[in-house]
């Protein structure tokens, strides 16, 4: 499958995606949909204030097979799982980064800079489009369209 159908579709799912888990009082965290072996899978990261159970994950992952059953925007076998983010919960949005100040992260960055592909430190906040994490070696200012990937980092 061509990558351009392949995002295509991808957006199409987070779409449908998004407005179901907001309808059920969660937060859709991440949403991936890429062929892994031989097979498609569809997998989607969900969170609530407290945390997910496993019913809320079996009830949206019943409801989304449903949607996209219907919609028909998948157009070969896929495999669909529905689970929590983990204790590195991936940071996508704008407002992820406000909301978790304060919080441990690692920055995987698009390009190296000053000689470092990954920033580990404490995540500052968010200034327009800059994220800011307090790291051993300084301060470090990264520009969101610069992070390749961002997770929290839980400390035991």
């Amino acid at each position: 499958m061509r990558e351009e159908i392949q995002l295509q579709i991808q957006r199409q799912v987070e779409e449908l995606a998004e407005t179901l888990v907001v309808s059920e009082g969660m937060e859709l965290v991440d949403l991936e949909y890429r062929r892994q072996g031989p097979r498609w899978m569809l997998r989607l990261f969900i969170d609530k204030e407290g945390g997910v159970t496993i019913d809320d994950c079996a009830n949206i992952s019943k409801e989304l097979g449903d949607l996209l059953d219907v919609k028909d925007i998948i157009p070969q076998a896929y495999v669909l799982e529905v689970s929590s983010p983990g204790l590195n919960r991936p940071l996508r949005k704008k407002e992820d980064f406000s909301r978790f100040a304060g919080r441990k992260v690692q920055l995987r960055l698009v390009t190296p800079m000053e000689g470092r592909k990954k920033i580990v430190g404490n995540l500052v906040g968010i200034e327009n489009e800059t994220v800011i994490v307090a790291a051993p070696e300084g301060r470090c200012s990264v520009a969101l369209k610069d992070i390749d990937r961002a997770n929290l980092v839980y400390e035991f």
